[in-house]
């Protein structure tokens, strides 16, 4: 269940409800990017909201009061009645028509393997890959422009500047997580006191390239 549906049955601000979601990773010490995906607004801008399986959306309920709760509780049931097992055939047009549907449903499955097998095996090169990038050939391997990947990147917090400087920095969850690491490019001289400083470069690991590949983050921009 998404953050965004959550929001509209408990009539919280979904700013709101991903705070509260952030925390409650955060305290199980879980990587909140693992649950973020990327969605369009009505303006057509990349916003975040969050995914929660029922487990993580019953212990995020337990904040909340008994309405909201049961708001949210009767969703999953409908969710999940919506996926119940198929009825059993009675009779032989059933039958037929049963085998018939699941013959294409076969062939729609092939057909998407088949789609897909390039890019599952593009990712497998880049999760054997070594050694980490920079973010301009990321882009490269994503098939999107650099310039849009930066933005990317520094819209869901995987970069940023410090102030008044022209370097980007990884963020610290992104390094922590693996997806990130910093390469020292050289050591200048500070202006004001002369003490030499390192100079970072912000590189993106092989895990890092395969979690933006799997999200198809090139097509999405």
């Amino acid at each position: 269940m998404s953050s965004r549906e959550i929001a509209q049955l408990t009539g919280k601000r979904h700013p709101d409800v991903k705070r509260d979601i952030q925390s409650m990773i955060r305290d199980l010490k879980e990587d909140v990017s693992s649950f973020a995906h990327i969605y369009l607004d009505g303006q057509n801008r990349n916003q975040t909201e969050y995914l929660l399986d029922r487990e993580h959306t019953d212990c995020l309920l337990t904040g909340y009061s008994a309405p909201l709760r049961m708001a949210v509780v009767r969703r999953w049931r409908e969710l999940e009645a919506c996926s119940e097992a198929p009825k059993i055939p009675t009779t032989l047009p059933e039958a037929l028509r049963l085998a018939a549907d699941q013959a294409e449903e076969n062939l729609r499955l092939i057909g998407v393997i088949e789609l897909q097998a390039p890019k599952v095996a593009a990712i497998k090169r880049l999760a054997a890959a070594e050694g980490a990038i920079c973010i301009t050939d990321a882009a490269k391997h994503l098939g999107m422009s650099p310039s849009k990947l930066f933005d990317w990147m520094q819209a869901n917090r995987w970069i940023y500047r410090r102030g008044g400087s022209t370097r980007w920095v990884a963020a610290e969850p992104r390094i922590r997580s693996g997806y990130m690491k910093h390469k020292v490019t050289a050591l200048k001289p500070d202006i004001e006191t002369g003490v030499e400083r390192a100079a970072f470069q912000a590189l993106v690991t092989p895990k890092g390239l395969t979690y933006l590949a799997e999200k198809n983050i090139g097509a999405s921009l």
